[in-house]
């Protein structure tokens, strides 16, 4: 059950004549959501936006937190984790802005990220869905702003280990664009949820994100139906956010598990029909040969090593979990 609700009704119109709403869901994660705010804040110098926080059951007094610190922002307190999909849903059914932003609590804007990534969007609408360049916190950069889509060759080459020899390959890497350094404009096949710009009839078009993807995949799969009624999303170099991946989610296992059901479910939503026997038989593949190499691992001192034979170990002995996808 989600409380209090009917707060959303208020920030529709809170600040006059917003085009923007950023949307953030926290779980667990009051001190990089405050930063994330922050710089939000700071660095956004043209464009009038509100800004929602939706808490999914926190146990980290995050509500009260970030009220206290930000009177301004709208929080959505749940009595229950919801999912990354579902309480994107419940804030946006209430916008009225033309545009949303889906920011995750673990990033931190750069300066006019937000004001460049608006500036974007209108000069593009053809793209319908779009997103920026993520950088670690070193200032390295992070792939993960986009992604291509997947393919029975990618996975092949991802379930045969040549992804991991030759990552800047575009032919054996290409669902990460291979040595592509997300330093110039691009037409992608998906924006990361964390850092994704979507306009708002586009969204209601699309129904949002479809709630069975409970967390990951659920960015994917809104991009690749998007595609499909023929937007064509695409990115921004001069939008830059640093993420910290990963923050919201504690134990790498469950992350990992989630993160396997997702990629089933995209194959199997998206994939002809004929195909999708072949993708899921090379994601077992994938998890079998992974599980075999990493398992003398846990034996190793190092505690990074032993971490990734106890990853591979509880990915495939729970295949029968992921290997149907979310249902």
């Amino acid at each position: 059950m989600v409380t209090r609700m009917g707060q959303c009704a208020k920030f529709a119109s809170d600040v006059e004549n917003a085009e923007l709403t950023v949307i953030i869901i926290s779980y667990n994660t009051a001190q990089l959501t405050l930063k994330a705010i922050e710089t939000l804040y700071a660095n956004t110098f043209e464009t009038k936006f509100n800004c929602v926080v939706f808490d999914n059951a926190s146990k980290d007094n995050s509500v009260a937190i970030i009220r206290a610190a930000y009177p301004r922002v709208h929080v959505i307190a749940s009595e229950e984790n919801i999912g990354f999909a579902r309480a994107n849903n419940l804030v946006a059914r209430e916008c009225k802005t033309p545009y949303l932003l889906l920011l995750n609590p673990d990033t931190e804007t750069q300066s006019g990220a937000i004001d460049a990534l608006m500036a974007f969007a209108k000069f593009n609408p053809h793209a319908g869905i779009w997103g920026g360049r993520t950088i670690f916190a070193d200032g390295t950069l992070n792939i993960g702003s986009c992604w291509a889509d997947p393919t029975v060759r990618s996975r092949l080459f991802r379930a045969s280990g040549l992804t991991t020899l030759l990552p800047r390959s575009q032919f054996i890497s290409p669902e990460t664009y291979g040595g592509w350094q997300r330093d110039s404009i691009r037409d992608v096949d998906i924006v990361v949820g964390c850092f994704l710009l979507v306009g708002r009839p586009l969204w209601q078009q699309l129904g949002g994100f479809r709630a069975k993807y409970y967390m990951y995949g659920e960015d994917a799969d809104l991009c690749l139906r998007a595609r499909k009624l023929g937007f064509q999303p695409a990115i921004t170099p001069k939008a830059t956010i640093i993420h910290h991946v990963g923050a919201s989610t504690s134990r790498s296992e469950e992350k990992a598990i989630l993160v396997m059901k997702s990629r089933a479910s995209l194959i199997r939503d998206h994939w002809p029909r004929w195909k999708i026997g072949t993708g899921i038989f090379l994601m077992w593949v994938w998890a079998a040969l992974r599980f075999l190499v990493t398992r003398p691992l846990g034996l190793s001192r190092h505690t990074r090593l032993q971490n990734s034979a106890k990853r591979w170990h509880a990915i495939w002995t729970r295949r029968a979990e992921w290997l149907p996808g979310y249902a």
